[in-house]
């Protein structure tokens, strides 16, 4: 028996890919939002935006340093 001929190697391949669970999905949604937290959001305005909203500020993070930087200044500017 040769190798060149599949006949004998099957290959197992998924039908389609597993579904997502409702607890993973929490779990990934709760590692993004410490992850924006740590970014310098506050807990109130991070636990106010939608799981969408902070999956897109995630793709930037440098974005969201330098917007939370103007918002310092500009409140330090108006006192």
């Amino acid at each position: 028996m040769s190798l060149q001929s599949h006949d004998h190697v099957e290959r197992v391949k998924h039908v389609r890919r597993p579904k997502k669970t409702p607890a993973e999905r929490a779990r990934r949604q709760k590692v993004q939002k410490k992850r924006l937290i740590a970014l310098g959001v506050p807990q109130e305005e991070a636990n106010r935006l939608s799981p969408l909203e902070i999956r897109t500020k995630l793709l930037r993070p440098k974005k969201v340093v330098q917007e939370l930087a103007k918002r310092a200044a500009k409140a330090a500017s108006a006192q």
